[in-house]
């Protein structure tokens, strides 16, 4: 029994030229598309912008310059990858200039550090405007005293030479004058130390919790202490009655006092009984109950935590 042979399909013979041809097709496309992108074309380019350092006593308007318009010369494969994604362009407001109540940046003056940015080529970028100008609102600016909320715990025998340095120790700040107009001081962070046995120094932030509407052309400052070993003394020191009426003759009891106070080692040999005065003010005598209070009214500046053993001095007025 002989077999008939099979015919090809119809359907066969037209899907396989149609194949051949869909693919020539798309490939003509693709070199089409590639030999098209790979000229050179001039056209323009929208970049974004995004302002950067702008003077902390100056406040920008909302109405500022989003973009920046240029036109570049490059491939269609740039070209196309900067409209699909633009790169962001940070314009550096300190390079700005002032005009009346607006800044103003000269994009030609600008230009390398523009096309850096941008990875393009500073003979094939040109730009569409001159400058870009930004109108802003001036704020109110004000120096106020730096003041510290350093906690200091010292190490057994030490002590501070001196108060604690801030540097710098006023700041400057800028923000509604409503608020400035009582703003006198600001406050370091609240930070401890403790042990202290040397000299130390580093840096703490300003308290700026509370005073969100202000700029702070400074958010931190360094502080510094002198620290060394200290010792205590004691010397006698004779009581001075001051303020006495000439045509009276007041008698005091004790005559002397023993003052105690603290020094560093090294400056313990300076301490000289003469170095202090004590006095009692008589003028203080009608207000009293029958005794004068003794104060410390001259010591040496490298001592500190200077006590009397007795402040209450008896008093006796002869005719």
């Amino acid at each position: 029994m002989v077999k008939k042979k099979s015919k090809p399909s119809k359907q066969w013979i037209k899907k396989g030229p149609l194949k051949t041809f869909l693919f020539f097709l798309g490939f003509s496309a693709v070199i089409w598309v590639f030999v098209q992108f790979s000229k050179q074309y001039t056209v323009p380019v929208e970049v974004p912008v995004n302002y950067v350092n702008v003077p902390k006593d100056k406040i920008l308007e909302e109405t500022r310059p989003g973009a920046l318009e240029l036109r570049m010369r490059d491939n269609g494969f740039n070209i196309a990858r900067y409209r699909l994604f633009p790169p962001e362009l940070n314009i550096d407001l300190s390079e700005a200039r002032v005009e009346e109540n607006s800044l103003v940046y000269e994009l030609e003056q600008q230009k390398q550090a523009i096309v850096s940015q941008l990875n393009l080529s500073y003979e094939n970028t040109a730009f569409l405007q001159q400058e870009i100008r930004i109108t802003f609102e001036q704020k109110a600016v004000k120096t106020v005293n730096v003041v510290s909320n350093i906690e200091l715990g010292f190490a057994v025998g030490y002590s501070a030479l001196e108060e604690i340095n801030l540097e710098p120790d006023t700041v400057r700040v800028s923000g509604p004058a409503s608020i400035l107009d009582t703003l006198q001081q600001v406050g370091t962070r609240a930070i401890k130390i403790n042990n202290i046995n040397r000299d130390i120094t580093g840096t703490v932030n300003l308290e700026t919790r509370g005073l969100e509407n202000i700029t702070f052309f400074e958010d931190e400052v360094t502080y510094s202490l002198r620290t060394d070993k200290f010792t205590e003394g004691k010397v006698e020191i004779p009581i001075e009655v001051i303020n006495v009426p000439g045509d009276q003759n007041v008698v005091i009891f004790p005559k002397e006092v023993a003052l105690f106070y603290q020094v560093s080692l090294k400056d313990f040999e300076k301490v000289k009984p003469s170095s202090f005065k004590v006095v009692v003010d008589f003028e203080q005598a009608l207000a009293s109950e029958g005794f004068l209070l003794a104060q410390v009214l001259e010591k040496p500046s490298f001592v500190n935590n200077v006590r009397l053993n007795e402040r209450r001095i008896q008093f006796v007025i002869r005719r």
